[in-house]
């Protein structure tokens, strides 16, 4: 009996914009692949579900987003008469599928904690060369692209630049998730605007008001969610888990672990030596395997450990004040001498409790401008071609800093 060949050409539905052809067999089975998958079980938003208790969507649902509305960019450009290949346009869907492959466990949580030598996107490249040796090279100009190396610059500005396909995906995914309405952008309409100009993505002069509101809606949920102060303290409570547990780890302690946590937190992991195994191990390692072991970590003899890992588990968080200038050392060492008495906690551990750290926010980086097309055929940089007086304000960055203490 024949084997019945699997149908590839599924249709999914999204909350967002309804229904989503996966366009090909090749994408198809990108998706299907185990390195892909793995984005079901990562969190987009980190711990904002501590906030915002929607917030629980997953990286896959973004990558699945950004695909959509990349073919949707295609059309809109070809109609317009700029030529782009069907080949062209099988990587730049490819390119945007994958461009947040390699996001770790809780998005930037492990970044700075336990894979700190090696940023998302190095990761993302390197699951893309992976993939690209087991589907026969098919994965090339995809990879070219995302790197930025293919001289038709319009294309990559597609998948990283200032008003990219992956913010109008996430930007308007976030705040339907979070009930944020402030950073609803209308991606639809943006899309719709876009044109090619001297081989530089614009928006037409039509699109501006549009703009203006993307740019606005990006600064407030920034600081309305990502920066969101329970967030902040919830991310950094994570990282200091994950340290404290390389630190024990480091010193033969055998802390409750997943294979792929346990290979982590035993190696000091940077770019220079992330080879094809840690990559292996990499891929097996998701928020479930954090959550499982916080839970368990709960229970560990080691006082630093286990407090830190209670208050996240039942979400009685550290206490944060945020301020416009630097906290003193004065006052950073009165509170640690205070609190390291009060839960008698040596004073070289209590930095896990107590800590300060800065945040940043700019909303728009004039050195990377947006472009409007006038009329006349003439380019303009969103700053200058807008009457609202607050973009010029956005292109300087906003820089915070919080301290965080126990209640």
């Amino acid at each position: 009996m024949k084997k019945k060949k699997p149908n590839k050409l599924k249709i999914l539905n999204d909350p967002i914009y309804g229904f989503i052809q996966i366009p090909n067999s090749l994408i198809f089975d990108i998706i299907e692949h185990p390195y892909f998958q793995r984005l079901r079980r990562i969190a987009q938003m980190g711990f904002s579900s501590l906030v915002y208790p929607g917030a629980n969507h997953t990286r896959f649902h973004h990558a699945i987003g950004c695909m959509h509305l990349m073919q949707k960019a295609v059309r809109v450009l070809r109609f317009k008469q700029i030529d782009i290949s069907k080949e062209e346009e099988n990587a730049l869907c490819i390119a945007i599928l994958l461009h947040d492959i390699g996001h770790g466990a809780f998005s930037h949580a492990l970044e700075h904690s336990i894979v700190n030598g090696i940023s998302h996107e190095e990761i993302s490249l390197k699951f893309m060369r992976a993939l690209n040796d087991e589907f026969n090279g098919e994965l090339s100009l995809a990879i070219e692209i995302f790197e930025g190396k293919y001289p038709r610059k319009f294309l990559c500005q597609l998948i990283s630049s200032q008003l990219d396909i992956d913010r109008l995906d996430y930007l308007r995914r976030d705040s339907f998730y979070t009930g944020v309405t402030e950073g609803n952008i209308s991606s639809d309409r943006l899309i719709t605007m876009m044109n090619v100009k001297n081989d530089e993505l614009v928006i037409e002069q039509k699109g501006i008001y549009s703009v203006e509101k993307f740019l606005i809606a990006r600064r407030l949920m920034y600081w309305q969610v990502y920066l969101h102060k329970t967030g902040l303290v919830a991310e950094n409570i994570l990282v200091n888990i994950l340290k404290r547990a390389k630190e024990l780890s480091e010193k033969g302690e055998d802390l409750y672990a997943s294979s792929a946590l346990s290979y982590f937190l035993k190696n000091q992991i940077s770019s220079n030596n992330f080879s094809d195994t840690t990559l292996q191990m990499f891929s097996k390692l998701d928020d479930f395997d954090i959550l499982s072991a916080i839970k368990e970590w709960t229970n560990h003899s080691d006082k630093v450990l286990s407090q830190l890992s209670q208050i996240m588990v039942d979400r009685k968080l550290l206490k944060i004040e945020i301020q416009k200038n630097p906290f003193t050392e004065e006052k950073l060492n009165k509170i640690k001498s205070k609190f390291s008495k009060k839960l008698d906690i040596s004073e070289s551990d209590i930095k896990y409790f107590v800590f300060t750290r800065e945040i940043r926010n700019q909303a728009y980086q004039s050195e990377k401008p947006i472009y409007i097309l006038s009329k006349k055929g003439k380019l303009k940089d969103i700053a200058k071609a807008s009457d609202q007086l607050n973009l010029q304000a956005l292109t300087k960055p906003v820089i915070k800093h919080f301290i965080c203490y126990p209640k």
